[in-house]
């Protein structure tokens, strides 16, 4: 959820809305050069994305909500990640119509898992007949509903302490903390996890009295949190991506 800004003050949106958005639904770039984010999406990743990717982020540009989707140049970098390090055994805590997921379902071998959770069961069916036409529905396994009580079972069984490869996070900001206390025992040593919406639409650096949305205002606290949180914890090494609306990269180290 992010606006293109060339102040602290334009880096979010305002209650009014943006005027001249470049054509990917939700501006999620933070360049501040909307002509450089078109680019690189024509030159980079349209070019490159798969066609039922591009079929659902379509489908996804009519849903009111559209905003709250993976943008494109972001779903090519979580792909491609997700090859490098090898991953199989995967979870995703927010889900939305599914761009993401497919992304991920599409790198990860076909017995790979991911655990998919949301609290909208309807928002992921929207996004589901195209995970089905891709072939690779049978690599999710969706649990609709909060995901700190999934958590907080699976680590009451040993077992599932430091099976995941790869975790990515794009739901509740308020609880990003939360849910890194709990996966970091579910993520193992030398596994990722990546917190989605890590620059917050640039308001992290806004002036007080900068017009922001209320939901922008409301969590921009929380992810400030996050981010000095995960640049104190000596269990992972982190680095911060100005991706999308930013995405941390957690490796659990010990």
């Amino acid at each position: 959820m992010a606006t293109t800004a060339t102040t602290a003050t334009a880096a979010v949106a305002t209650e009014t809305g943006d005027q001249g958005r470049h054509q990917e639904v939700g501006h999620k770039s933070l360049l501040q050069s909307d002509a450089l984010y078109q680019y690189i999406l024509e030159t980079s990743v349209y070019p490159r994305e798969p066609e039922c990717m591009k079929e659902l982020r379509d489908i996804t540009a009519k849903h009111p909500w559209n905003i709250m989707t993976t943008s494109a140049d972001e779903g090519q970098f979580l792909n491609m990640l997700l090859k490098l390090i090898n991953a199989k055994n995967t979870m995703e805590i927010g889900v939305y119509t599914g761009y993401s997921l497919l992304a991920t379902a599409l790198a990860i071998p076909d017995d790979g898992k991911i655990l998919a959770m949301d609290i909208n069961r309807e928002n992921y069916e929207l996004g589901l007949p195209v995970i089905e036409k891709a072939g690779v529905a049978h690599k999710i396994e969706f649990r609709e509903g909060p995901a700190l009580p999934v958590l907080d079972q699976m680590l009451e069984d040993e077992k599932n302490h430091g099976t995941f490869d790869f975790v990515f996070v794009d739901a509740d900001k308020d609880n990003y903390i939360n849910y890194h206390r709990r996966l970091l025992e579910l993520v193992k040593v030398g596994g990722v996890i990546g917190y989605d919406n890590t620059l917050w639409n640039g308001s992290l650096v806004a002036p007080p009295n900068a017009p922001l949305r209320k939901y922008v205002r409301y969590y921009r606290d929380f992810v400030i949190e996050l981010n000095k949180a995960l640049a104190a914890d000596p269990r992972i090494e982190i680095c911060q991506l100005p991706v999308g609306d930013g995405i941390t990269l957690c490796r659990r180290v010990k």
